[in-house]
């Protein structure tokens, strides 16, 4: 082990113990010694040999042990057990400019911040702005730092895709040699984790060159990974991929739903193209090698006599079954959502006034919007005390009348206590329209625990809807260990609704459960975890999960009327 290594090991033990607070003149020992091996000129193995460590000023008897541990044995076990006390995350928190162990030490004593990803969903939602030795300027320079971390990771939300897909597929749609284009793969398909971004485009042969010049050639392009005049790649300066591939237009519904579907979907359709003397690939389904003609993907389904299959379902998870009995549902959309419920303002730790969420409801068309800011167990969001409770409902009271063609509702984001009480007393919560019941501490909880914890919150009779039910952050933090099954089928018992945060950092209910909640008789929520005005339009991302998850509008709670889902409040509280 060379001296460079050492001192990185010294340095960061010198972080690791300010980290766990211990006294600033142990710590700066190790800080002081890392420097000292850094500047040595000799070799540090002869220093061990000679036993002539101690000629190194800076380097005391305690630091002289390590050093040759580490020089005999390549490890050093004081620092292999520190770092088993603090969270594997904090070392990648380390990298953000601008974070220093103090910092880092707060972010964790006081908001249980272990990972980026967690600290970058506590920038996102203000939390950082009123602590100590932050601010906002501090929280937009971390947010920054972390965007150029993840810009080299190689897996990206579902949000990150859609953006700078959307802006490239714009751009080429207007390409005048371009016939068609859409974007593909899993963002077509909503899954929430992406690798890259798939085009799909036809053109007439003879064009291609001039496209993919100008595709290679776009101002958001950082690098040419490959070129040539089928298919180009390049990474853009946002670190995410995008492949073009260019194909004549008789071939481009089968290209579409080639390069749309998984490979699990595709194996699936194959077999069946196979049993009816099909054969079928990205160029054609071909019958005795001649190209059947088909115009879309609707004629691509209808050639394998089944239903249109929406891009969403494609994972043969059963719509391949569901098409050829002509059961694949209508699934939800946009426009069937009429309000939204899980919307925070500026009593704790959203950035808008409730007016101003109020009017942007409006100019949605939304028929209702509900305030549910965070309760008062959550201090890192500034949660709402019973005075503060109070004000907002004289609030609100006042915004009714001002704006009588939209329905204004009180809610609250009750926070799930470790032994599943939730924190007002009932006398508080009854004062509230409705009550979203979630957890936002202690995750670490074993699976019984905590599946108890929820099962009590879903008893409680104030209880509306639960929020996020598993807590998981994607690419982040994972779910906390529970029995799913059980939280569903109690929600059905106890008419609990479960939300499907569309916030992309969440997307929490996962797809792969709402088919299940469906079959239970569970009423969905899709929600948009707001704590800004822009934060609202993150609905899109959870009718993306819905649609994946066979979910249809009279499914979801929030595609009632106003009025309906005023009765339905009011039954739930009765």
């Amino acid at each position: 082990m060379d001296k460079k290594e050492i001192s990185k090991i010294l340095e960061e033990i010198g972080v690791l113990l300010e980290i766990k607070g211990e006294n600033p003149f142990k710590t700066r020992a190790y800080f002081n010694g890392a420097r000292a091996i850094e500047l040595i000129k000799e070799d540090i193995n002869l220093l061990v040999e000679e036993n002539r460590l101690h000629e190194i000023k800076g380097i005391g008897k305690a630091l002289q042990e390590k050093v040759i541990e580490l020089v005999r044995t390549e490890k050093l076990d004081f620092h292999e057990e520190l770092k088993k006390e603090i969270p594997e995350g904090i070392f990648e928190i380390l990298k953000i400019p601008g974070l220093g162990p103090k910092k880092i030490k707060l972010l964790y004593e006081k908001l249980e911040i272990t990972t980026i990803g967690e600290l970058e969903y506590a920038c996102l939602e203000n939390r950082l702005i009123d602590l100590k030795g932050f601010g906002e300027k501090t929280q937009s320079k971390i947010l920054e730092g972390i965007q150029d971390i993840k810009k080299y990771k190689g897996q990206h939300l579902i949000s990150t895709g859609v953006k700078f897909g959307q802006d490239i597929l714009e751009k080429l749609k207007l390409h005048k040699d371009m016939i068609r284009v859409s974007l593909a793969g899993s963002i077509r398909r909503q899954k929430e984790i992406i690798k890259d971004i798939d085009i799909i485009g036809s053109c007439k042969e003879g064009n291609r060159e001039k496209i993919m010049d100008d595709f290679t050639s776009l101002e958001e392009v950082e690098k040419i990974i490959a070129k040539g005049n089928t298919k180009s790649s390049v990474m853009l300066w946002s670190g995410i991929n995008i492949d073009l591939r260019l194909v004549e237009d008789e071939e481009y519904p089968f290209a579409l739903h080639h390069f749309t579907g998984s490979k699990e979907h595709n194996t699936a359709i194959r077999h069946r193209g196979k049993k009816m003397g099909l054969k079928i690939n990205e160029y054609g389904i071909f019958k005795e090698d001649q190209r059947i003609q088909v115009k879309d993907e609707e004629g691509f389904f209808d050639a394998l006599d089944l239903q249109y299959v929406p891009p969403e379902l494609r994972e043969n998870y059963g719509e391949i079954e569901a098409a050829e009995a002509r059961e694949v549902p209508r699934l939800i959309e946009l426009p069937d959502i009429k309000g939204v419920l899980h919307v925070h303002s500026n009593y704790s730790d959203g950035t808008n006034s409730i007016e101003e969420l109020v009017k942007a409801a409006l100019e949605q068309g939304f028929q209702y919007i509900g305030i549910s800011d965070h309760s008062k167990s959550a201090f890192y969001a500034n949660g709402l005390k019973e005075k503060s409770v109070r004000l907002q409902h004289q609030e609100i009271e006042s915004l009714r009348e001002k704006y009588p063609e939209i329905m204004i509702f009180k809610g609250i984001e009750s926070d799930i206590l470790p032994d599943g009480s939730l924190d007002y007393d009932d006398e508080v919560l009854a004062a509230f329209d409705y009550v979203i019941a979630s957890v936002h501490s202690h995750f670490n909880l074993d699976k019984q625990d905590m599946t108890k914890r929820l099962m009590k919150a879903i008893e409680n009779k104030h209880t509306t809807i639960l929020g996020h039910p598993t807590g998981r952050l994607l690419l982040s933090r994972k779910a906390y260990d529970l029995d799913l099954e059980a939280i569903i089928q109690h929600c059905s018992i106890h008419n609990v609704a479960i939300e499907i945060n569309s916030n992309p950092h969440r997307l929490d209910l996962d797809w792969r459960m709402c088919k299940e909640a469906k079959e239970k008789g569970v009423k969905l929520v899709i929600e948009p975890d707001a704590h800004r005005i822009s934060g609202i339009n993150d609905i899109v991302y959870g009718i993306g999960i819905a649609k994946k998850g066979w979910i249809e509008a009279k499914d979801v709670l929030n595609t009632s009327t106003g009025k309906e889902l005023y009765k339905h409040l009011a039954n739930k509280k009765a």
